[in-house]
């Protein structure tokens, strides 16, 4: 087991905010890899329609994973929802109980690994 903790996050974006979610989506990729050296991948892709968004992000651990998800509340979860809707959130890796139970609201799919590697 790598300790990884990684999720895709899938989003719609609210119609009439897409300059919003850029401008969003630059600031919180700043200051992630600024001030996250435990974010490993911090990936945003949009659909060709502009519609929807996926977000991959994969910490090295949990503590980097809470760390993460206590500067987005903090910081981000206010604009975050003004902007885009969670549509699925799928986790992966070797989350802590603390991980699952911080993200429980958002409903993730927890998926167990049952077989490959991580480098």
């Amino acid at each position: 087991m790598s300790g990884h903790v990684y999720w895709i996050l899938a989003v719609e974006i609210k119609p009439g905010e897409y300059d919003n979610f850029i401008d969003l989506m630059t600031e919180m990729v700043a200051a992630t890899k600024a001030d996250e050296p435990g974010a490993l991948n911090y990936e945003w892709s949009v659909s060709a329609d502009k519609k929807s968004c996926h977000i991959f992000e994969r910490y090295a651990d949990s503590d980097a994973t809470l760390t993460h998800m206590k500067n987005f509340g903090t910081k981000f979860a206010k604009r975050f929802m003004g902007v885009l809707i969670p549509k699925s959130f799928t986790l992966y890796g070797d989350p802590t109980e603390t991980v699952v139970n911080t993200i429980s609201a958002m409903q993730p799919v927890v998926m167990e690994r049952v077989g490959g590697f991580s480098r």
